[in-house]
């Protein structure tokens, strides 16, 4: 239940987020027409399409190990059985995935609070505030955290035959589009 949860949540934040991928396409576009036709430009516009950036990279990030995409060395673990692959994910998640996400999330909080507090302010003429883009590296380490919460307890449910697929939830079935 409590992987669902998070499946769903993770899920739902994945979907919309992906969305901000055109959004950058078209700030980018619009900033490169205007600069080439007009020969003006604007450095806030170009830190709206790295602040996009880092929140699709970074709030994506727990989608896309919901969605087993993550970099994995598939040509050797591919070999496994799946009852072998399970544990190495389980491994992988306690030794290097959670402690990883949990220093960075860790790390991270006083620089987003520094940042907020402070209203820290781009360097750059025209630049924006950097609070809004901190906020997305503890946010998105809590939400990878919390994903590989999830894939633990699927890879666990799998191990002790509580399911029958390694990466359903430990209810036993997949809810739509996940």
């Amino acid at each position: 239940m409590l992987s669902a949860m998070i499946d769903r949540i993770n899920a739902s934040i994945g979907r919309t987020v992906t969305w901000l991928i055109l959004v950058m396409v078209l700030i980018s576009s619009g900033n490169a027409m205007v600069r080439y036709t007009f020969n003006n430009s604007s450095n806030a516009w170009l830190e709206v399409q790295w602040y996009l950036f880092s929140a699709v990279f970074l709030l994506c990030s727990a989608y896309t190990l919901l969605k087993n995409e993550h970099i994995r060395i598939d040509v050797v673990v591919g070999r496994f059985t799946p009852r072998t692959q399970a544990w190495i994910d389980v491994i992988g998640t306690l030794l290097f995935l959670m402690p990883m996400a949990g220093v960075i999330l860790w790390l991270s909080i006083p620089v987003f609070v520094q940042s907020l507090t402070g209203m820290e302010q781009s360097s750059d003429a025209g630049g924006l505030i950097r609070w809004p883009v901190k906020l997305m590296i503890p946010l998105g380490f809590t939400l990878l955290l919390l994903q590989g919460l999830s894939e633990l307890i699927k890879k666990i449910a799998f191990l002790t035959g509580a399911t029958a697929d390694a990466g359903a939830p430990a209810h036993g079935h997949h809810g739509g589009d996940q």
